[in-house]
């Protein structure tokens, strides 16, 4: 189901007057403790690790086991940060095929939650994710765009271990959580800026896993006389075929254990 509000995909609308309001300066009981947990879980926490902070806080307000961060990107999603090992392997296997609910959010622009992965329209639709997300103990993944109205820059994917949906107070919630990420992401220093002072530069150390997935995309090129989409092509069909995560191909790539033959 995607779910297209008057609101962008940030959870706020035009002229929205923050967590704990509502659009008519009402009191947002729902907003107000969101505010608080998210104050109180990112107290002290340096900017690298707010998204994964922030991960911790969507699974404390929703009826969610896992959540994970991701950023559009060409050819692969980049993965930041997740709330547990589980969340973490959920999103690379939307990486690995390409599918799934974070991928129709990003290019829906809106949320899209898939709330019955078990049977029905969301297993349908997404089959191959369906069945390895139910394998791995996931019965619904909510995917919240990450953004204003006009660009999607990634998503905050939300999982659950039995079907059902959000209620329109908690999909309140998660996109007030969104749109806290999207304003973290957006704080990180840039590669073109300065360094910061542990001499981390844009989003390093949170895309390592990234990094990695390229790396072993040059060495496939290499093998193959291929172009990026094609050798990233290849690194993607042989995990499918293998079972595995286009990150564990790739690390078996650059540690030779794997290669790649014409």
């Amino acid at each position: 189901m995607v779910v297209r509000p008057r609101d962008d995909p940030r959870g706020a609308s035009d002229g929205d007057p923050g967590p704990g309001r509502t659009g008519g300066g009402r009191p947002d009981p729902d907003g107000a403790r969101a505010a608080d947990v998210i104050a109180r879980g990112v107290r002290g926490a340096e900017p690298g690790e707010v998204p994964g902070r922030l991960c911790e806080v969507a699974v404390e307000l929703l009826p969610v086991i896992g959540a994970s961060v991701s950023l559009r990107s060409e050819g692969m999603p980049v993965q930041l940060s997740a709330s547990s090992a589980q969340a973490a392997h959920l999103s690379q296997i939307q990486a690995t095929l390409g599918d799934g609910p974070c991928q129709s959010a990003v290019a829906d622009g809106a949320p899209v939650l898939a709330c019955d992965l078990t049977t029905g329209r969301d297993a349908g639709r997404w089959p191959v994710f369906a069945q390895q997300a139910t394998e791995a103990g996931v019965r619904a993944v909510y995917a919240v765009p990450l953004g204003s109205g006009t660009m999607c820059v990634g998503t905050l994917d939300l999982y659950r271990d039995r079907p059902g949906a959000l209620t329109d107070r908690q999909l309140h919630v998660a996109r007030i959580v969104a749109g806290v990420m999207t304003v973290a992401l957006m704080a990180l220093p840039h590669g073109d800026e300065p360094e910061t002072q542990d001499g981390a530069e844009w989003l390093s150390g949170l895309a390592s896993d990234h990094d990695e997935v390229y790396q072993a995309v040059g060495m496939i090129m290499a093998q193959l006389g291929v172009g990026a989409d094609d050798a990233l092509a290849r690194l993607r069909a042989d995990a499918f075929a293998h079972g595995r995560t286009a990150l564990d191909v790739a690390r078996d790539v650059i540690a030779h254990r794997t290669r790649f033959d014409r």
